[in-house]
């Protein structure tokens, strides 16, 4: 079986990073930013994070959170 020229051309140690998750449960979402609960559901509700829901699946859009918590950057 023939290899492809991406794969051909990579060593043994080139491992690709796993793709970046789209969005993410809400136990993943208050262990990434350190939310509590009721405060990411407080933010949910004002429209500062998006989210997408499938059925009673709540997932979380990983920019959103991204975006909430840069805004929340201080710098001294």
């Amino acid at each position: 079986m023939r290899r492809s020229r991406a794969a051909r051309q990579s060593g043994p140690g080139d491992q690709k990073k796993p793709p970046e998750p789209f969005s993410v449960r809400v136990p993943q979402a208050l262990a990434m930013t350190g939310f509590s609960r009721s405060r990411l559901y407080e933010l949910i509700k004002s429209g500062e994070i998006e989210i997408a829901k499938d059925g009673n699946c709540t997932f979380i859009l990983v920019d959103s959170l991204k975006a909430a918590i840069s805004r929340r950057v201080r710098r001294a």
